[in-house]
């Protein structure tokens, strides 16, 4: 068979690539199909399409005490790509902004900014990192047995450690929260509603999750003893900061359950010293049981130092009242560095290294987790402050969220 012509060879190559697309196309199509009736049988029933556009105005004007605010709706990108020896991972988080106007009348109106890279904001960061050190920097290769090791579970080739490397999608989970949080605190901005490409309440489950076993803690997270306002973080802040969400007035955190350590810790922050009987009348606990527990966590609070206790009254250590306080500069401290600072204004050799005890260290993954966490929190903060509407949206019916919650629990 002869050498075809040059111009063949990209017919050819075209018509490849529109065979398989079609087919791909169609098998889409045909996975798809069966969801045609799901808005009308299933999804028509939860969002609401009619509604009273006087009473909308109404609760805008009593929430917002405007008609007419400004939103912004943040979304992510990422991409990983070897080169050489490395692999460069960025993440970043990018806002749409515009103004939406509640009538007494009308439906609100919706009006985008026309000059996005003008009006708009968006955050990135990229590092590049040796492919044999990624390992000691993303949890997915920890060792769950033994924190301190890398998993042998895993292949450690090339190959399937850039495949497995999660940096690049920490980096922008980091992102879009930090950029939310931007722009919550930024007076310029004036922001009363924000958009998140995520399902709030699942992402702060998992990130719960990625950073609920303390061994990898002290085996894996360079914020253990890295300083601010010249106080060492450890493990007792990092355990208080993971559930520090707290607004009186809605009750939080909740004394029940597993919040009701948190409960008491913000309590004795509050009322500086308090015996336990006073915490069972605060919270109105009779029965046995709870107080046992309450009595349970006031010991174990005290012999982790957390707590002092001195004639039947407890106090809370003076280096956790300023826990949170140092916990949000940590935040927009490495947030700013990561996002904003340019190479020249850096000490370290990386963005995602830091600082501790005279030598470098990697922010691992965990890390990441630990302050995207923290950032959620601090932005949840500020929106209860500033009546600010924060809103996750699981955009279709083939997103992640969609298909891992609603659907079985709508099958169940």
């Amino acid at each position: 068979m002869g050498l075809s012509p040059l111009s063949d060879m990209i017919k050819r190559t075209s018509d490849m690539l529109k065979h398989g697309a079609s087919k791909q196309v169609l098998d889409y199509e045909q996975r798809f199909s069966s969801l045609k009736n799901l808005y009308e049988g299933l999804l028509s029933n939860l969002i609401r399409m009619d509604f009273d556009h006087k009473e909308a105005w109404k609760t805008a004007k009593e929430f917002f005490d405007a008609s007419a605010v400004r939103f912004a709706g943040v979304d992510g990108t990422m991409y990983s790509r070897p080169l050489f020896d490395l692999v460069i991972f960025f993440g970043g988080a990018y806002a749409s902004t515009g103004t939406v106007t509640f009538s007494e009348k009308n439906k609100p109106i919706f009006e985008c900014d026309d000059k996005t890279a003008k009006q708009g904001a968006g955050i990135s960061s990229v590092v590049p990192i040796y492919v044999n050190e990624i390992p000691d920097v993303d949890q997915t290769f920890f060792d769950a047995s033994q924190p301190r090791e890398i998993s042998l579970a895993k292949p450690l080739t090339d190959e399937s450690i850039i495949s497995n490397a999660s940096i690049a999608n920490w980096i922008m989970t980091f992102a879009e929260y930090y950029l939310a949080y931007k722009l919550a605190t930024d007076p310029d901005q004036n922001m009363h509603i924000i958009f998140l490409d995520r399902s709030l309440s699942i992402e702060r489950a998992s990130l719960l999750y990625d950073t609920s076993k303390i061994d990898f803690w002290k085996a894996k997270s360079s914020i253990i003893g890295y300083k601010i306002d010249n106080e060492p973080f450890d493990i007792n802040d990092l355990t208080i900061a993971r559930q520090y969400v707290s607004n009186h007035a809605l009750g939080l955190p909740p004394p029940r359950a597993d919040y009701l350590r948190y409960a008491i810790i913000h309590l004795l922050r509050q009322k500086g010293v308090v015996t336990e009987k006073e915490i069972l009348k605060e919270y109105g606990i009779t029965d046995e049981k709870r107080a046992k527990r309450i009595n349970r966590y006031l010991r174990h609070l005290t012999k982790k130092g957390v707590f002092s206790e001195k004639n039947e009254a407890y106090t809370l250590a003076s280096k956790y009242g300023t826990t949170w306080e140092r916990i949000r500069k940590l935040v927009t401290s490495l947030g700013n560095r990561f996002f904003f600072a340019k190479t020249q204004e850096t000490e370290t050799s990386s963005l995602m290294k830091i600082l501790k005890g005279g030598k470098e260290h990697w922010l691992t993954t965990l890390d990441i987790a630990f302050l995207t966490l923290f950032t959620l929190h601090m932005l949840m903060e500020e929106c209860w402050k500033r009546h600010i509407l924060l809103i996750g949206i699981t955009k279709d019916t083939a997103a992640r969220d969609f298909k891992r919650q609603l659907i079985p629990i709508m099958h169940n």
